[in-house]
């Protein structure tokens, strides 16, 4: 029987899992993977819950909030493939010497899309000594949206994930500011399900991971362009050149992960942003991850795929 695999938005920073698919990394570890796509991200964990998915990749941010929700949910993060934070700040002029302070005087728009960046980068700033309050920040736009109005002046800095970024970097009309991946360890997507499906299917769900970790071990054997190649087809829109600089650059900042073992750092890292933005209580990390899989998978040691 399939296993049942959804993605929780389209995103750019997930190529790791894309080129799981594309390069037949299941089917070579036996096991049949049915992908859907859910139809929003605030909507992925319900069909878990419903029966109609085994496993979504997401940010453990979505089991830190389904936990708050639900006391005896039962999730647990169990596959990483994001290990670092893959949003920029990206400015109308250059910032050679950026630091955080500079955010208290411009205009910032953010992003409305999801909460994790953030929730994150007010953290960045609570550990600056800056009060994310005083800030004049534009929190209702999408990126998209964002980006326009940084085109036009009405915003200093916007909030962004590629290719938005790496679109205004092209054109020159933005310039990166500050990375969020340079904090260091920040676990920002991983696949999740429920325990009872861990247990029930841990053989398929073992062959999920192995096969993950021979994509992570090929990802980073292989040139930049050779996953941009690879995840094209999930990117039509986008143009090759463009792709392959944002894949690029999101390989030099060390987003993804060498294997799919969850760390502890990155967990904590994250849910302190959760905490200190409202966001939620956070779940300890003994409930919320289950690295067995990922251990077992690395303690195997498969080869990269070929």
């Amino acid at each position: 029987m399939a296993i049942v695999l959804q993605e929780s938005l389209r995103g750019l920073f997930y190529a790791p899992y894309y080129a799981a698919l594309a390069l037949g990394a299941y089917d070579q570890e036996g096991v049949e993977v049915r992908f859907v796509s859910a139809p929003n991200p605030t909507a992925a964990p319900n069909g878990l819950f419903h029966g109609t998915v085994d496993v979504t990749w997401g940010g453990p941010m979505r089991v830190n909030q389904v936990y708050d929700q639900r006391a005896h949910c039962d999730l647990a993060c169990f596959g990483e493939a994001v290990t670092r934070d893959p949003f920029m700040l990206v400015g109308r002029t250059p910032r050679p010497n950026f630091r955080l302070a500079v955010l208290g005087a411009v205009r910032l728009g953010t992003v409305s899309e999801v909460p994790t960046p953030w929730l994150c980068l007010q953290e960045d700033l609570r550990r600056a000594g800056i009060d994310p309050a005083n800030l004049y920040r534009i929190a209702d736009q999408s990126m998209a949206e964002n980006v326009a109005d940084l085109r036009r002046g009405d915003i200093d800095v916007a909030q962004l994930f590629q290719p938005y970024a790496e679109e205004l970097i092209a054109s020159g009309e933005g310039h990166v500011w500050y990375a969020a991946a340079d904090r260091g360890p920040c676990s920002y997507t991983s696949f999740y399900a429920r325990h009872r499906t861990l247990v029930e299917k841990r053989d398929e769900l073992l062959k999920l991971v192995r096969a993950l970790y021979r994509t992570q071990k090929w990802l980073h054997r292989e040139l930049p362009d050779a996953l941009a190649d690879v995840v094209q087809p999930y990117f039509p829109a986008l143009p090759h050149p463009l792709l392959r600089a944002a894949i690029a650059r999101y390989r030099a900042l060390g987003i993804w992960g060498r294997n799919p073992i969850l760390p502890r750092a990155g967990y904590q890292r994250l849910v302190a942003g959760l905490v200190s933005g409202g966001f939620c209580k956070g779940t300890p990390f003994e409930t919320a991850v289950d690295n067995s899989l990922a251990e077992q998978a690395v303690a195997e040691d498969p080869p990269a795929l070929p």
